[in-house]
């Protein structure tokens, strides 16, 4: 009515022009938070999408927000963001989802348990919900109840990789060396060129005392990733156990190389009488399976 005031001279509505003025400003700022999140300038887009919530309470704008806070590495204000959402679409379990991976980052596992059960009130049936709730089992070294819970996970979607993957790995942990092994050859079979399958396949080995498959596995990990620290790490160990010194020292090297830091108290000495005993020392402290 307003527009039509205003084509035949009439006075327009103060409240639908500050409506529609509103409206572009917001749809402005969206814009240009959203192409700000794209070229990667995070703390503008914030800005952008905390200027539009200020005009209108926008489910999709608390989502982007959330997504550049994450960015950021601000997971306390995404949780936040999610939280709002979630609250506004109550049955939205993908959302539910995306909130319970930041408590997942935040290792905030009660907040995140509510959410899988939330989750699951909605939907009993869904996979994500469960393999999220496992996780959280997980994050709180609940391990019958996360194989259990992963067991449901695959019997709901048999053709995820990552629940075998998990429950293949908390096997290993848990010294279920045979079961931890039919994961793994199931997960070779589907996803042949899985780095994270083919560690669990070396650690199996190494765990089995099966070295040189052990060496071998640890060798194809680092075929599709050659930046594979823990591959590097345990496969030096083993071939210290091995007696096989220059390998180890080579393995040290590239661990070292790929993340100085992380053995900080190793010397320079990498002469073959020198390294037996520093790698010892450092391998010591090292888990080589993960457990």
């Amino acid at each position: 009515m307003g527009f039509w005031k205003t084509l035949f001279g009439g006075e327009a509505d103060p409240e639908e022009v500050k409506k529609n003025s509103d409206e572009r400003q917001f749809d402005l700022l969206k814009y240009d938070g959203v192409k700000a999140m794209r070229m990667g300038q995070f703390e503008y887009a914030m800005k952008c999408f905390q200027k539009a919530l200020e005009t209108q309470n926008d489910p999709e704008v608390h989502d982007y927000l959330s997504r550049a806070y994450i960015r950021q590495g601000m997971l306390d204000e995404a949780f936040a963001e999610l939280k709002t959402v979630v609250d506004m679409e109550p049955d939205n379990v993908n959302l539910m989802m995306q909130a319970a991976s930041v408590a997942h980052m935040k290792e905030d596992y009660t907040a995140m348990a509510a959410l899988c059960e939330q989750a699951i009130a909605v939907d009993a049936e869904n996979a994500l919900a469960h393999l999220f709730y496992a996780k959280c089992e997980l994050g709180q070294q609940n391990v019958v109840q996360a194989i259990a819970r992963l067991t449901k996970v695959i019997a709901l979607d048999e053709e995820l990789i990552e629940p075998r993957l998990l429950r293949g790995q908390t096997l290993l942990q848990m010294g279920d060396l045979k079961a931890a092994r039919q994961d793994v050859d199931w997960l070779e079979e589907h996803s042949p060129a899985n780095e994270d399958v083919l560690l669990l396949h070396a650690r199996i080995e190494a765990a089995q005392g099966q070295v040189d498959a052990a060496l071998k596995k640890y060798g194809e990990v680092i075929d599709v990733n050659p930046f594979n620290i823990d591959a590097f790490r345990e496969r030096g160990r083993l071939r210290l156990l091995q007696d096989d010194k220059d390998g180890a020292e080579a393995d040290m090297k590239m661990v070292l190389e790929l993340n100085p830091q992380e053995m900080a108290d190793v010397s320079g000495d990498y002469s073959a009488e020198g390294i037996e005993q520093k790698t010892r020392q450092a391998y010591s402290n090292l888990n080589p399976f993960g457990i």
